[in-house]
């Protein structure tokens, strides 16, 4: 995705373009070097926790596997019963980090180059039949991680909320209602959501410059 060119479209978007121009250029960077098993264990490790904790509990896991930067998930199926209690993770989160573990091991969870051969859609078709992994995550892995650039999470407060607030809004868009918005912003939807976001942001700390009513 061309930073460039997704600022200059979105620019032009009579609710987005005072809040590119407040924020100004895109700062979206995908990891690059990560693959769809490790983000997905990372989002389940800090689902519903803080973040401080859920690096506390990755990081304890990854010390069970120190010659590799983050365990394999051969190597995660192969530890010892507790050894993921131990970590800090909660019966649920144990369970799901296993269930990816070893979809991962079995080819269901696809590599980071199998992946770019699959489209948005078959990603999340995919990978939110995984126990713990809904479809914000898998989003979630679609922008962050694989660096798609026509993804818009509907379900997401802080895109909802930005919107709000871009658009002058007494109350917050339904996801549906989001989603026919979002469609004008294809084909950078991911930065779209990006922006919604800092416009929340902006707005948490008393600097967001809400727009003139006509």
């Amino acid at each position: 995705m061309s930073a460039r060119a997704a600022r200059q479209y979105l620019a032009d978007d009579p609710v987005l373009g005072p809040v590119v121009r407040q924020v100004g250029p895109m700062r979206l960077k995908p990891v690059k070097d990560r693959e769809p098993y490790e983000a997905l264990v990372r989002a389940i490790a800090h689902q519903q926790v803080h973040g401080r904790a859920a690096e506390a509990m990755l990081n304890r896991l990854i010390a069970h596997t120190p010659s590799h930067p983050f365990p394999p998930p051969e190597q995660v199926l192969a530890l010892p019963e507790g050894a993921l209690r131990a970590c800090g993770f909660s019966a649920a989160k144990q369970a799901a980090i296993l269930d990816i573990a070893h979809k991962s091991a079995a080819g269901w969870v696809p590599t980071r180059r199998a992946a770019a051969r699959l489209s948005d859609a078959a990603l999340i078709e995919r990978l939110v039949a995984l126990r713990g992994v809904g479809r914000w995550t898998v989003e979630m892995l679609l922008i962050f991680t694989l660096g798609r650039p026509d993804i818009l999470p509907v379900d997401d407060f802080g895109v909802r909320e930005g919107y709000r607030l871009a658009a002058g809004l007494e109350t917050q868009p339904k996801p549906k209602e989001l989603a026919a918005i979002g469609e004008a912003w294809a084909p950078f939807r991911s930065a779209a959501a990006w922006y919604l976001w800092r416009a929340a942001d902006l707005n948490k700390d008393g600097r967001f410059k809400a727009p003139v009513a006509i």
